[in-house]
C-alpha cells in the first residue's frame, strides 16, 4: 500500500518518502524477508542539495528497505537532524544555508550522537580527515557505487546496535556535582535548589564543559527553539543560575565568552 504524502512546505523544505508495506503471514518467511522487515523501521535523513543525487540516493535506499526523509538545504537539515528522530544521517559536505561541517560540529557539540555518513565530491585526504575529526562516522566520495553506499549504512547501523550502552548517572565539573537520577545539585557538598529550567541549563553546560555554548545552542537544547528569538530569556535564567551556584567571593563557574556565548569550567 502506498501512502500519499502532502506537498512539503517552503519552511521545512523536506520531502518524506514511505515504502509500501505488505503484511503477510511470517510463518516460514525467508531470512531475507525478515531482514527486509527490520530495515523498514530504519529512518535515514538525507541532507543533499542536488535533486538528482537525492532522488538516486532515495530510490536506492528505499529499494533496500529504508525509510528516507530528504532535506535540500543546511538550515532545515540542521533542524531535522537535531530532532533525534532518525537512525542515521547522510550529510552532504557542501550545502546552502549551513555547510555540512558546521551541521556535524553542532550536532556533536549539543550531544546528538546519531551516526553520520558524509557524502562529498571533495575527496582529498585532508577533507576526509576534517569530516571524520568533526564527528563523522564515515566518509564516502562522490560518485559512489550504490551497493557500497548501502553496505556502509548497514555497517554504521550494526556498530550502533552493538555498541555498549553508556550509563552516566553523575556529572562533575570542579566543585559542581549533579546526580542525573535524583536531579540533586551540589557545590562543595552543599545542596543547591534549582528551578527546572535552571537545572536543564546547568546539566547541558556540564555535559559540554570546556566548550563554548552559543545562545542558539541553549535555546535548542533547553527550550526547543531552532533559532535565537532575540529576547533576554537566557540572560535572566543565566543570572539566576550563577547567583545560586556561585557563593560570594569565588570564581564564577560559568564564564561569558564575549560575542559567542558561555563556557563552564
Amino acid at each position: 500500500m502506498q501512502v500519499a504524502q502532502p506537498a512539503p512546505s517552503r519552511e521545512t523544505v523536506a520531502v518524506w518518502h514511505h515504502l509500501p508495506i505488505e503484511i503477510a503471514d511470517c510463518t516460514g518467511a525467508s531470512r531475507g524477508a525478515v531482514a527486509g522487515w527490520e530495515k523498514m523501521t530504519t529512518r535515514v535523513l538525507t541532507i543533499e542539495d542536488d535533486p538528482l543525487a537525492a532522488n538516486e540516493i532515495t530510490a536506492e535506499l528505499e529499494k533496500s528497505g529504508f525509510e528516507v526523509e530528504w532535506v535540500d538545504n543546511g538550515t532545515a537539515g540542521l533542524a531535522r537532524a537535531m530532532s533525534g528522530e532518525h537512525d542515521l544521517i547522510m550529510l552532504d559536505r557542501m550545502l546552502p544555508g549551513v555547510d555540512g561541517l558546521t551541521i556535524l560540529t553542532t550536532l556533536r557539540t549539543v550531544g546528538v550522537q546519531t551516526p553520520v555518513l558524509m557524502l562529498s565530491a571533495l575527496g582529498d585526504v585532508d577533507e576526509r580527515i576534517r569530516g571524520l575529526r568533526a564527528g563523522g562516522d564515515d566518509y564516502l566520495t562522490k560518485p559512489f557505487d550504490p551497493d557500497e553506499l548501502v553496505a556502509r549504512i548497514e555497517v554504521l547501523l550494526r556498530r550502533r546496535r552493538e555498541a555498549p550502552a553508556q550509563s552516566v548517572t553523575v556529572l562533575q565539573v570542579g566543585a559542581l556535582h549533579v546526580d542525573l537520577i535524583t536531579r540533586k545539585v551540589l557545590r562543595d557538598g552543599e545542596e543547591i535548589a534549582l528551578l527546572p529550567t535552571e537545572y536543564r541549563i546547568l546539566e547541558f553546560m556540564m555535559r559540554h564543559a570546556g566548550q563554548t555554548i552559543t545562545r542558539t545552542m541553549l535555546f535548542e537544547a533547553v527550550w526547543g527553539y531552532h533559532f535565537d528569538p532575540g529576547t533576554n530569556l537566557i540572560d535572566v535564567h543565566m543570572g539566576r543560575l550563577r547567583k545560586k551556584i556561585d557563593p560570594p567571593g569565588v570564581r564564577t563557574a560559568i564564564q561569558t565568552v564575549r560575542g559567542s556565548g558561555y563556557i563552564l569550567t
